[in-house]
């Protein structure tokens, strides 16, 4: 899923790529199948909201805390979730998760990512398995609209792809004591030395919804760093499908030069 960022007219070139791409792999369902789990609580939660049920996972755990099923404040879900967050009970957001998958982002980009540990797991493209010589870049916003940059930049790491090739291609007729599937891992580690950057990474990610928010805040208006501010948005875009009361204190906007940026509203 991609909203909307600026196009340039270098976007039909199959080596380069120009956005990030995201999709939702899984996310936390509700299942009240079974009614007599509540039974000796004396009441079952009463659904509030069906038309996000993501949240109802939060606001039952939320009430299993009081044994409130029964809701005496008569607060919908919604209202619920935003009281939660208001008051900075984030805890209770910790039952539900989202694990995406993410491509159209560079290694540089992930080595920033991976950094995010509490409630975070990751399983990302290796460089060691799989075979960088038809690899895609991923060409910065920066310099996506600069034409003379851009050449010189494409440039640059095209000549490093081939130094990749010719290292991969010279090392494999080399001699080797070692098996053939190790062989194959030496002889990759060590070409990617010569790799850039801005190589394309592809990782699933799956984060609960308080570290979800924690990323947002810290990274969503990091005006510096216009690759992670277009992923804020995305994540913030389908985050917001899902859970809107969960997210609804993150806007986006954009900043001067036409990319995104989710900043946390104060209240």
């Amino acid at each position: 899923m991609n909203t909307p960022f600026p196009k340039t007219q270098f976007a039909d070139d199959t080596s380069f790529v120009y956005s990030p791409e995201l999709s939702v792999l899984a996310r936390s369902q509700l299942s009240l199948s079974d009614e007599n789990i509540f039974a000796r609580f004396g009441s079952f939660p009463r659904a509030e909201n069906v038309s996000y049920p993501i949240e109802r996972i939060v606001e039952i755990a939320g009430r299993t805390c009081y044994l409130s099923f029964s809701n005496p404040s008569g607060r919908d879900t919604g209202e619920y979730i935003e009281n939660l967050v208001r008051q900075g009970h984030e805890s209770v957001l910790e039952h539900v998760s989202w694990t995406f998958l993410l491509s159209g982002v560079s290694r540089a980009f992930t080595h920033q990512l991976v950094r995010h540990r509490a409630g975070f797991s990751y399983s990302q493209l290796s460089q060691q398995y799989v075979d960088h010589r038809a690899i895609r870049f991923v060409v910065p916003a920066e310099i996506q609209s600069q034409p003379g940059l851009l050449a010189s930049w494409k440039g640059t790491v095209l000549a490093q792809r081939g130094a990749y090739i010719e290292l991969v291609e010279s090392l494999n007729r080399l001699p080797s004591p070692l098996k053939s599937r190790e062989k194959i891992r030496s002889m990759r580690s060590a070409a990617r030395s010569v790799l850039p950057n801005c190589v394309e990474a592809v990782i699933a990610v799956t984060a609960n919804a308080r570290s979800w928010r924690h990323f947002l805040d810290v990274r969503g208006a990091t005006e510096g760093d216009v690759e992670m501010r277009r992923v804020s948005a995305l994540l913030l875009h389908l985050l917001k499908q899902d859970a809107p009361n969960m997210f609804s204190d993150f806007s986006q906007a954009s900043l001067s030069d036409g990319w995104p940026i989710v900043q946390k509203i104060v209240r």
